[in-house]
């Protein structure tokens, strides 16, 4: 699954790319920096990307700090815990770690529409298709241009409510208030190269091909790099409390392969225009593929980061999975059940600015479990003397 030509992005020689690695000389994570196709540790400097995204100016303080070289970006991604203990190099990790792990649903009027048809099948896959078609013929002309909040977008309200369609779903997905959830637990959320988790109870799973921000205590979006919302589509669909079921499982939250770290010419602005899209490839030969332009977003990234922020502080920052427009409905495994994923199912989120994202798919129960949580990481700190001068 590791291939660092496909990994990094297009204009990688451009981009100030960072991430972290297990290194298993020093017996815990280092943060690195990708500079001419090598992993720089910097954790001298930076012990966790949490104390990065947390510098006034992470670029600059990035281009100040230095350290060893762990390996190239390409051997790297080539390692895995296994080959590790066998005496290999480093492997990669998630690039987050101490930043809470929250996410926006329904920012996507295709995914909104998917959330409704959920809701309405009660999680049943063969229900589904006739819902989709009632629900179409109702709403007519584009939605993509529909403003949440707008008088349009109430009036679209009242008709749906009208034809007894009424959903939660509409409710954060056209009116004022968007949906933001907690998609997993500090240091829960897994790279590159490593399998992600869906439930074996579960029959109905998709992947959530997504960008990601990363967005300092201050509110300041410093970075961003792409994501894996793996959702279990008939638990959620059962019932919208159930979101943490569906959403919150061993190996379920896929974010990197590294963080882009907004400079030069690349920032908001760039990132708005950005298409994220997805592949999938089983090993029955069944393959699919689709996109999700940012640009076609119903609410705004900085929106989304300000309504995060409203209610809430987080002094150690947050990470906020944008949502997805991608809710397939081809058939996979007989007419009329749309797609559900298999295990062994490889699944490839790129875009031409941030790279790729690719993981394979197990049971949440097989995949690697989480041991390294939020004692063990500052354990390894201390031991390593990256923590001299105490926690930031």
């Amino acid at each position: 699954m590791g291939d660092a030509t496909a990994a990094l992005p297009d204009d990688a020689a451009d981009a100030v790319l960072v991430g972290r690695v297990w290194d298993p000389v020093a017996g815990g994570p280092s943060v690195v920096a990708v500079r001419d196709g090598a992993l720089v540790d910097v954790s001298r400097a930076f012990p966790t990307m949490l104390d990065l995204t947390e510098a006034a100016d992470p670029v600059a303080a990035l281009a100040a700090a230095d350290g060893p070289v762990l390996g190239t970006v390409e051997a790297v991604l080539a390692s895995t815990p296994e080959t590790a203990r066998d005496g290999g190099g480093p492997w990669l990790l998630s690039p987050i770690d101490l930043h809470v792990v929250k996410a926006a649903g329904v920012t996507f009027p295709v995914s909104m529409l998917e959330r409704v048809i959920e809701e309405g099948a009660r999680g049943d896959a063969d229900a589904a298709g006739p819902i989709r078609e009632r629900i179409l013929a109702q709403l007519g002309g584009d939605l993509d241009s529909l403003v949440p909040g707008s008088p349009q977008a109430m009036a679209l309200k009242e008709l749906l409510v009208a034809e007894g369609m009424w959903s939660q779903y509409l409710e954060v997905g056209i009116g004022p208030d968007a949906e933001i959830f907690t998609k997993a637990p500090v240091l829960a959320t897994v790279g590159t190269a490593v399998e992600v988790g869906v439930r074996e109870d579960s029959s109905w799973s998709n992947p959530e091909p997504e960008v990601v921000l990363v967005v300092a205590s201050d509110g300041r979006i410093v970075g961003a790099t792409l994501g894996n919302d793996v959702n279990l589509r008939d638990i959620e669909g059962r019932s919208a409390l159930l979101l943490g079921e569906a959403k919150d499982n061993n190996a379920s939250a896929a974010v990197g392969p590294f963080v882009r770290l907004f400079a030069g010419g690349f920032g908001l602005d760039e990132l708005r225009q950005e298409t994220v899209s997805l592949r999938i490839d089983g090993d029955d030969g069944f393959s699919l593929d689709g996109t999700s332009p940012l640009a076609r977003i119903s609410r705004d990234p900085a929106d989304l980061v300000a309504q995060a922020l409203r209610h809430h502080r987080y002094p150690d920052g947050f990470v906020l999975y944008l949502g997805t427009m991608f809710a397939p409905g081809e058939d996979r495994d007989e007419p009329g059940r749309g797609f559900t994923h298999h295990v062994g199912d490889v699944v490839r989120i790129a875009s031409p600015r941030l790279g790729a994202l690719v993981n394979r798919v197990a049971h949440a129960n097989d995949a690697a479990p989480w041991t390294f949580g939020v004692h063990a990481l500052y354990a390894s700190l201390a031991a390593r003397g990256l923590l001299t001068e105490g926690p930031r």
